[in-house]
């Protein structure tokens, strides 16, 4: 039977983000005059092949598909199928070498079903750990043609000190060897576009910077709480243009 927390622990944990599972509007630019009915048909063609790409979200330590539904509005909002958006779920407790396995096999069985070359991840937090392994050491990155981390613990946080009892926790310790195989060399490799989003006020990533990547656009956000991300539709909304781009 799998240990679980101590309840001291949990409640530490679930009061600091129930998902470590884990600006202000643009002003509107002025509208640009009626293109003409080619010029229309030929927008609504690529809006349409961009929106197209299987979504898949990947939640952090304790989290679930869940997590998402915000997210998973927005992006239909943008243009997406709701056939189009998954949440791969996995062993918050488990290890992260088997949680981006079973992330390999499950974009596998998205490109079945959808009939997709490539799928785009979104993560958070741990899910960053689970993305970046299935990417760099599995070569999923053949796979995905855009990520996008979200507070992602991709270079660690000290915040996992809490639960070091557990396997993914380990690895999510800045300086582990988990983190140093998938930081050594090329942190974004392949083709696939790679983004960031990461704030001071994050609150448990620490250091706020470990999201950041080494060849990715790393977006800094004024002020967002860890678990704040999830519901922040203006990031989330910056997040699928990133994925329609």
């Amino acid at each position: 039977m799998r240990r679980r927390p101590p309840r001291r622990l949990l409640g530490l944990l679930a009061a600091s983000t129930v998902a470590l599972t884990l600006f202000s509007s643009a002003p509107v630019a002025a509208a640009d005059p009626a293109p003409a009915p080619a010029a229309r048909t030929a927008g609504a063609t690529a809006r349409t092949l961009a929106t197209s790409t299987p979504v898949v979200f990947v939640h952090g330590y304790t989290g679930n598909a869940s997590n998402w539904v915000t997210a998973m509005s927005v992006f239909r909002a943008g243009g997406w199928s709701s056939s189009n958006l998954f949440a791969y779920e996995y062993d918050s407790y488990g290890n992260n070498v088997t949680n981006a396995q079973g992330l390999a096999a499950f974009v596998n069985n998205v490109k079945a079903r959808t009939g997709a070359n490539k799928v785009a991840i979104v993560n958070h937090s741990m899910g960053g750990l689970v993305s970046q392994y299935y990417l760099k050491v599995l070569g999923g990155n053949a796979s995905v043609s855009h990520l996008a981390s979200i507070a992602g613990a991709n270079h660690g946080t000290t915040y996992a000190g809490a639960c070091l009892i557990y396997t993914t926790c380990q690895q999510m310790y800045p300086g582990s060897s988990f983190i140093a195989q998938i930081t050594a060399g090329d942190e974004t490799p392949g083709d696939t576009r790679y983004a960031t989003w990461y704030s001071a006020c994050d609150g448990i990533i620490l250091p706020y910077t470990s999201t950041r990547l080494e060849g990715a656009v790393n977006n800094n956000v004024p002020c967002q709480t860890h678990i704040g991300y999830l519901t922040d539709t203006v990031v989330l909304g910056a997040i699928a243009r990133f994925v329609a781009s």
